[in-house]
């Protein structure tokens, strides 16, 4: 593993714990106007929605970077490999997609 990808690592941990814990310790604070639980629930789901967003980009990049690399070195492929990368990327999109729609809801979900 290399030092990118160990700061990287470390700071998708932190990130979990943080959300993993903000719930219990912001229902704590609650004075009765928004809440702290609601204010943690609504920022969960906005991190959790903009990271599918990241998520999928990243996705689709690696596919289209890998899928032009392959039908560099091997043109008569190319049908094929066309085939499988539209497929794969579309599934990445629907994953992408439940992943915001759970986010949103959490954000718009009270």
């Amino acid at each position: 593993m290399n030092k990118r990808t160990a700061k990287i690592a470390l700071f998708m941990i932190v990130v979990g714990l943080a959300l993993v814990f903000m719930p219990t310790a912001m229902a704590a604070a609650e004075d009765g106007v928004g809440g702290g639980a609601n204010y943690a629930q609504r920022l969960g789901g906005a991190i959790g929605a903009g990271l599918a967003v990241v998520g999928a980009g990243l996705g689709i990049g690696r596919i289209g970077g890998s899928a032009a690399e392959a039908i560099a070195r091997q043109p008569e492929a190319a049908g094929q490999v066309q085939t499988a990368m539209i497929i794969s990327a579309a599934l990445i999109e629907g994953a992408a997609l439940f992943a915001i729609v759970i986010g949103l809801l959490a954000v718009l979900g009270s």
